[in-house]
């Protein structure tokens, strides 16, 4: 089947390919097919002046048949999308991409029970996010999580993910963020997932003693926890790097810049100091004023080289075995043109 090569980095790439497909019809080809190479993907419009398939990102989603096996990117023009969006159980393998995160908002200010009020919720394996911020601006005063990630493999590309009170419920499942920028000012990053946070930008709005993360790690035989590599911690005024939501809790920051708003302790108990033995909470050539290890708490580790090894690669998630690469490809689903 003949398809357009294109890449996805910039919008004057997408725009051509837009523009190419909207003049040439042998340029796109509609296909029942599974998707076996991942570098060919079903595109898939969402435009709010009406341009495209749908006009919102949830119309879209419910488009894609039930137990979906393809390759499945909805590219979502720039707008300010107000709506609670779900990809459910049975949609693996979507991709939701905008081209600028500026400029691409999901947004939503629902607040309470954190599996209920996300903007975002992915409960779908194999999900790709690219592009986009994902916000809840509820505020202070209850939680307010902005994404839910609830299965397995699924990774988030040069996002914004913004919130208060718990900003990203990194509930279950191995997750890869890389690139992305992640904002709240109490247990922002919360949940029991298998994490790698590549080169993220975590910033803090908490005055006080705020945790960036909640780890809910409860049992030595569970094999997850947060690992920050490369990454960058800003803030407005002071937090501490985690407090434990599980008993033992896992964070590992590697090679981390720390502004000073990380307080000198550098993590906090959450008044259990029972986690003190079991809890997993170190650090691995991080460097900035907020690095210094002279008044950590003594029941943090400084990691050796060795120690350390395990929490440097994509072997930790075993992402080597699951991450796709954007597609380059791509062809109109048969779902979408009989409909229209």
């Amino acid at each position: 089947m003949g398809g357009a090569t294109i890449g996805i980095q910039t919008l004057a790439c997408i725009l051509l390919f837009v523009a190419m497909a909207s003049s040439s019809s042998s340029l796109i080809a509609t296909t029942h097919a599974v998707s076996t190479d991942w570098s060919t993907a079903l595109l898939v419009k969402v435009d709010q002046s009406g341009n495209g398939d749908f006009k919102k990102i949830q119309d879209a989603i419910d488009a894609i048949p039930s137990n979906n096996v393809d390759n499945v990117f909805i590219w979502i023009k720039p707008g300010t999308y107000r709506e609670k969006v779900v990809v459910p159980a049975d949609k693996p393998f979507i991709t939701l991409s905008g081209s600028k995160a500026s400029t691409t908002i999901i947004t939503g200010s629902d607040h309470g029970n954190i599996f209920e009020c996300p903007t975002l919720s992915v409960l779908a394996t194999d999900f790709v996010a690219r592009y986009l911020t994902i916000q809840n601006t509820f505020g202070a005063g209850d939680k307010g999580v902005a994404l839910r990630v609830s299965e397995d493999r699924a990774a988030f590309y040069m996002c914004r993910i913004i919130s208060y009170q718990d900003t990203l419920l990194d509930d279950t499942g191995r997750h890869y963020y890389n690139n992305c920028y992640i904002e709240g000012a109490t247990d922002f990053i919360c949940g029991n997932a298998a994490s790698l946070f590549e080169k993220c930008h975590l910033h803090s709005t908490s005055e006080g003693t705020g945790a960036i993360t909640a780890q809910r790690r409860e049992s030595p035989s569970e094999n997850t926890g947060y690992t920050f590599l490369g990454c960058k911690i800003t803030g407005v005024g002071t937090c501490v790097l985690g407090r434990p939501w599980g008993s033992y809790s896992r964070v590992v920051f590697a090679m981390t810049f720390m502004s000073s708003a990380v307080l000198p302790q550098g993590w906090d108990d959450w008044g259990r100091p029972s986690t003190h033995s079991t809890a997993y909470y170190g650090e691995y050539k991080c460097y900035g004023p907020g690095a210094a290890s002279s008044g950590r708490v003594k029941w943090s580790k400084t990691l050796s080289d060795a120690e350390a090894k395990p929490f440097l690669s994509k072997d930790m998630i075993g992402g080597r075995a699951w991450l796709r690469p954007a597609p380059t490809r791509f062809r109109r689903p048969s779902w979408i043109i009989g409909n229209k």
